[in-house]
């Protein structure tokens, strides 16, 4: 078998009896690494410490994948303001985390004669969050609902380290502030 050694050197091909024995040596398991080569290729290393940082790899990995998220937000043609505006904010919130945005539009009764009342809702609605998203799937009627998609100008692991480093100066600002309220010198104290 071909051997490898401890710090990544090459040992040469060497019996197997032989790389037992050095393993025992340095106190090192031997790990077969390719079995299909030919000859197959050992390596002596910790095979203990070899699955944990492996496994701390595949954790990080884990850690800054992002995952897709549809959020779904439901609309009716003749809203109010106020509540148009909540919505929206909601829209704007769920746009900075990088999240995609599902808009429905909900008709009842005589509104679904009017389908172009909703088509004007998204319309504005999307050039209302235009610098954040952009129209992913043009608005469509769907039997009673009108259905459009936004999805994010940024993408989820962007917006999820900017989040990051928004919490960590958050916390440095607290912690500061914090210290200083401790240095701060004692005016209570009475003089003798």
């Amino acid at each position: 078998m071909r051997l490898v050694g401890p710090s990544g050197e090459q040992v040469g091909i060497v019996p197997l009896a032989k790389a037992l024995e050095l393993a025992q040596e340095y106190d090192l398991d031997l790990v077969e690494v390719a079995a299909n080569a030919r000859p197959p290729v050992c390596k002596l290393m910790d095979y203990g410490k070899f699955k944990y940082e492996s496994a701390m790899k595949a954790r990080e990995a884990r850690k800054n994948q992002a995952h897709t998220v549809i959020k779904e937000m439901k609309l009716r043609p003749k809203i109010d303001p106020h509540d148009y505006d909540t919505k929206k904010g909601h829209v704007v919130r769920f746009l900075k985390q990088g999240d995609k945005v599902k808009i429905t539009i909900m008709f009842r009764g005589r509104e679904q004669s009017r389908p172009e009342l909703g088509f004007r809702l998204l319309q504005r609605l999307a050039a209302d969050v235009e610098d954040l998203g952009f129209i992913e799937s043009n608005p469509k009627q769907d039997g009673r609902n009108m259905i459009m998609v936004l999805g994010p100008h940024k993408k989820k692991t962007e917006a999820m380290a900017e989040a990051r480093e928004a919490q960590a100066a958050r916390k440095a600002e607290r912690q500061g502030s914090q210290d200083q309220s401790t240095d701060a010198p004692d005016d209570t104290s009475s003089e003798a």
